[in-house]
């Protein structure tokens, strides 16, 4: 699929920072499909929808309209919440929300229609196994869980001040082994997925790597 660059990986290893800034350089459109499930979840917060309840969660993520703006923000029946979808009340949530696979199904279906229309750069947690397997560029980001938790507490401290170091990290190694361990649409670098740690570079560098390898592979 060409102009369609996936990229997977673990909460923070900076996939949708990255995403986002690479989307920017080609001049592509930004789809941060972790924002989809998200915005399932605040929907079914403000219907007051019983997160146990399967049948009534994908009726909703059918029901719902999510699409993204030029800026690669997130519009919720044709409401920008971009910051609505990040509060702990989400946060909470959205693990379960992602594991029902009616959920999944329809949102899956949603990516790869914007995917067909658009030239994008998309990042999630199954993209390069399930969502867009014949994506042209496909990539996994990781960094040590010390490292992905560290750059969590300044992101939450910079909009708050009320973030706690540890409880983030067990907030994140609790979401690791729910994304890892799922039944439906797992966690786990694609074989023809280039592996790239970021634990000790910066945004820049990995940028300038990333970009190398896709017009090295354009060429």
């Amino acid at each position: 699929m060409k102009n369609v660059i996936a990229i997977d990986g673990p909460g923070g290893a900076g996939k949708s920072t990255i995403a986002k800034l690479l989307a920017k350089k080609l001049n592509y459109l930004h789809l941060d499909t972790g924002a989809m499930y998200r915005a399932v979840t605040l929907a079914a917060i403000n219907e007051n929808i019983d997160f146990d309840d399967k049948e009534k969660l994908i009726k909703l993520a059918k029901k719902i309209s999510i699409t993204f703006n030029k800026n690669g923000e997130i519009i919720l029946n044709d409401k920008n919440v971009s910051q609505e979808i990040r509060s702990s009340e989400v946060n909470a949530h959205v693990s379960k929300i992602a594991a029902v696979k009616g959920v999944r199904k329809v949102l899956v279906e949603k990516q790869q229609n914007l995917a067909q229309k658009n030239r994008v750069v998309m990042d999630g947690r199954d993209i390069t196994t399930v969502v867009l397997p014949e994506a042209e560029h496909k990539f996994f980001l990781t960094a040590s869980l010390a490292e992905r938790a560290k750059r969590r507490y300044q992101e939450v401290k910079s909009k708050n001040n009320d973030a706690d170091l540890e409880e983030i990290k067990k907030s994140i190694a609790r979401r690791d082994k729910l994304d890892s361990e799922r039944e439906h649409s797992p966690l786990k670098k694609a074989e023809d997925a280039v592996l790239i740690d970021t634990t000790e570079l910066s945004i820049d560098e990995v940028l300038k790597k990333m970009i190398s390898l896709i017009e090295g592979e354009n060429h």
